[in-house]
C-alpha cells in the first residue's frame, strides 16, 4: 500500500501508538441481514465529491482518530472514491445521513471493508448491527474468497466485538505508531500519546 502521503514534513504532529487488529471472513453469512429500524435506508453514493466525503468521514470518525483520508492528495482520494470496484453506501434516516460504509473491491475476490460507522447522534438506536450486516452481505454479493477488515484501540470500544459477533475472525494484531497532524484538531486520548 502506498503510504508516502502519510509523511507530514514541517507540519506539527502528535505521535500515538495503537494496536491494530486484523480480521477476515472466509465464508458467506447464512442468515439474512437484520432489518434497519423504520425510517432508515441505505443508498449507494455514486462518485462522491472529495469535500462531501471528507465531511461525512469526519462526522463519523473524528472521535476515533480517523485521519488518514485527510493525508491523501485529493486526486488520489477521488480516484479511489470513483473506482468502479469501490462501493460507498450512505445510511439515511429521519434527520439526514446517519452513517456509511465503504467496500474496497479493487483486489478481486478479496474485498476490504475500509470504513463503517455512525455519526454520534445516531449511536444507541440499534443501527450498528444491521449496518455491519448489510456491508457484509454487499461484499458477498460478488464472488469472494476473503472479506477483510481491521480495527484499532482508538476505534469505537464495541467495534472489535461487533466484528467478531458478525463472523469475522482475528488473524493478527500489530502495534502501529501514527503521526497525526495537529491542525486536523482530532481529539486524541492521552493514553495513546507517546513521545
Amino acid at each position: 500500500m502506498k503510504t508516502d502521503w502519510l509523511a507530514s514534513p514541517g507540519r506539527p504532529t502528535t505521535r500515538i501508538a495503537v494496536d491494530v487488529t486484523f480480521l477476515d471472513m472466509r465464508k458467506a453469512p447464512v442468515a439474512p441481514p437484520s432489518a434497519l429500524p423504520g425510517g432508515y435506508r441505505l443508498a449507494l453514493w455514486e462518485k462522491p465529491d472529495v469535500e462531501g466525503y471528507l465531511a461525512l468521514y469526519d462526522a463519523v470518525g473524528h472521535s476515533y482518530c480517523w485521519w488518514m483520508r485527510h493525508m491523501m492528495p485529493p486526486h488520489d482520494l477521488e480516484a479511489i472514491l470513483h473506482h468502479p470496484d469501490f462501493i460507498l453506501m450512505r445510511l439515511h434516516g429521519p434527520q439526514g445521513v446517519a452513517g456509511f460504509f465503504e467496500l474496497d473491491g479493487r483486489i478481486p475476490r478479496f474485498p476490504y471493508l475500509a470504513h463503517l460507522g455512525l455519526i454520534e447522534t445516531e449511536l444507541g438506536k440499534g443501527l450498528g448491527r444491521p449496518l455491519l450486516e448489510a456491508s457484509i452481505h454487499q461484499a458477498w454479493s460478488k464472488p469472494v474468497e476473503n472479506l477483510r477488515v481491521n480495527t484499532c484501540t482508538a476505534d469505537h470500544p464495541r467495534a472489535l466485538s461487533a466484528y467478531l459477533k458478525a463472523g469475522f475472525r482475528k488473524t493478527h494484531v500489530a502495534r502501529e505508531e501514527w503521526d497525526i497532524p495537529d491542525d486536523l484538531h482530532i481529539p486524541i486520548p492521552e493514553a495513546f500519546k507517546i513521545g
